[in-house]
Order: C-alpha cells, then structure tokens, then sequence
C-alpha cells in the first residue's frame, strides 16, 4: 500500500469481467495532478481488490471494462460500505453504450445494492463541473463523435450520491479510452483533455 500522506490512484480488480483496461489512463491522470494542482500524487498507479479490506484505505477508486459485471457477495458488500462511508468510484463503460454488456450489468448491481431509483442523471450546474477547472456539463469524447459504442453523445454523467454528496460517478463516455495515451503527447492538443480527470479527482478529494 503506498504512502497516506499522496494521493494515490486506485484501480478496483473484480472477479468477472475485463477491469485491466486502459493501462495508460492513470499515468496520465496522475501527470496532470501534478501539472495543474499542488496535490502530493504517488505516480504509481495502485491496484486493488474489490473484494479486499485494502479498498477502506483508498480515497478514491476507479473501476472499467468491456464485460459483464457480476460482483461476488464480497465484492457486493464491500462496494457498498465503501460508498456508504463516504469513499467514491468513478466507474466508467468502455463500450459507451447504454445498452452494452457493461453499462446493463453494472447498473443491475447498482440496482441490487442501492436500489432501484439510486443511479440518477446529474444537472450540468452540478458541482463536479466547477470543482477545478469549469465546464458546462460532461465534455464529449472522440468514441462519442466518431459514432462507435451506441452512436450516442451523452449529454450527462449518472451518479449515487450519499447524504447530498456523489459517492459513485458513472460514465458512459469512455473517458478511459480518451485519456490512454502517453502523457508526453497531450503536447499535440490544442486543449488538454484530461482536465476534467482533475475535475473528478478534486471533487472526490474535497466534497
């Protein structure tokens, strides 16, 4: 387990399913935590079982894939107590498609643990969008504009929230793919695309 005293990027490790996706993503987050906040950042990206003790210790914690999601009862239970004690999940779907093996598997455990009316649209005012840098809502992903996944371009993010505070952040986006690149070649963009990764990172820090 890394250090306490940085932040630490956490990837969740599920029995089912694909979790080792976009293997570059967190490196990249990390690179602009580092360029743009003053926040200590371990650059090692942690990784970690859902079903392990070691996921209570993470103030924030990222979990994607491709494939079926289907949480063993460990996993279940330790997926909610971590949400319910205040941790914070940035799940997002790699497939961008609401209809997708992911997106109807995922949002069915969301379902079983909190309930059928808990994962909701959230507004563009919502303050996720000005907790850094400010954005008018979600920013749109090349998956999105090149028409794959469900030729979609979703104007929303969904989340749980826990007393009036975001505890799951769900995204049908696929900011993974866009953000799994080296660091080194954001030079090449005229924006940088991973400034609403800090948007996230700082909201989960800091709600």
């Amino acid at each position: 387990m890394v250090a306490s005293n940085k932040f630490f990027f956490t990837r969740l490790q599920y029995e089912s399913g694909d979790w080792d996706v976009d293997q570059r993503m967190p490196s990249n987050v990390l690179n602009s935590l580092i360029e743009y906040t003053t926040l200590p950042v371990d650059t090692q990206e942690n990784i970690v079982a859902l079903s392990s003790n070691d996921i209570f210790r993470c103030p924030f914690c990222y979990l994607s894939g491709h494939k079926l999601v289907e949480f063993t009862q460990q996993e279940r239970d330790n997926f909610e107590k971590y949400v319910r004690n205040g941790g914070f999940v940035f799940v997002d779907d790699c497939n961008h498609d609401i209809d997708g093996l992911f997106a109807k598997s995922f949002e069915e455990q969301m379902k079983k643990i909190f309930g059928s009316e808990a994962l909701k649209k959230i507004s563009s005012s919502h303050p996720l969008y000005s907790s850094f840098f400010k954005f008018d809502g979600p920013p749109t992903t090349a998956q999105e504009l090149n028409g794959w996944g469900d030729d979609i371009v979703h104007e929303y993010l969904k989340a749980i929230e826990i007393n009036n505070k975001i505890g799951v952040l769900y995204s049908n986006k696929d900011y993974g793919c866009e953000w799994d690149y080296d660091f080194r070649n954001k030079r090449f963009y005229k924006i940088d695309n991973t400034r609403f990764s800090i948007n996230i990172v700082m909201y989960a820090l800091t709600r």
